[in-house]
């Protein structure tokens, strides 16, 4: 059931008021507090890698633009309070982002790093207002500079399908050559018949 949010608030209303389903970040309690952080504890507890970025000055129909390539990519894609983010992260291979978590941003979990990297920092490239700030892979936090070259790494999909390339080829070649062996010896007989019967 999809709830419908009404605009009953100031018209300058922008993303960094709002949460992923339209409710205000100040609207919540110590519960819906609680169940926020063990959400995102539950994805951090499967994912590769975290990447944080400010979006001040976004508006909202980029933001909904980015969710729904986010959300196609297999991201977890949110707006937290970093209060909350910090709670997540703490005693996970994620926890050395928490000194990067200063300002408004928004939060990119993955269990592919490579899509992850791509889908945000193809983003950034197009919309200057979106700054990655920094990412986390598990124990080791990377720069903005680390993220990029990541996301022009071939994605996990790309890599199966070049390794599964590379170990059908020997097959193929295997299967064209004992193809080729009856496909020879008729060749051969039908040269000798052909032969025998012109003479």
């Amino acid at each position: 059931m999809k709830r419908s949010f009404e605009w009953n608030c100031s018209p300058k209303l922008s993303v960094d008021t709002l949460l992923t389903d339209g409710e205000r970040i100040l609207s919540l309690n110590r519960e819906e507090k609680k169940a926020v952080v063990t959400e995102v504890s539950a994805q951090l507890a499967k994912a590769q890698a975290v990447i944080v970025a400010e979006y001040r000055g976004l508006g909202v129909g980029h933001m909904t633009q980015l969710r729904a390539k986010a959300r196609q990519s297999g991201i977890y894609f949110r707006v937290l309070k970093n209060s909350l983010a910090r709670r997540a992260v703490a005693d996970t291979p994620f926890s050395g982002l928490s000194g990067h978590m200063v300002g408004p941003l928004v939060y990119g979990i993955g269990s592919d790093p490579v899509a992850a990297a791509k889908v945000l920092h193809e983003f950034a490239k197009s919309n200057d207002k979106f700054v990655i700030k920094a990412g986390s892979m598990a124990n080791l936090v990377m720069s903005t500079k680390d993220i990029a070259n990541l996301a022009t790494l071939p994605s996990r999909d790309e890599l199966l399908s070049r390794l599964l390339g590379t170990m059908q080829a020997p097959i193929v070649k295997f299967v064209r050559t004992l193809n080729e062996v009856p496909t020879k010896f008729v060749r051969g007989v039908a040269a000798v018949r052909d032969q025998k019967q012109a003479v």
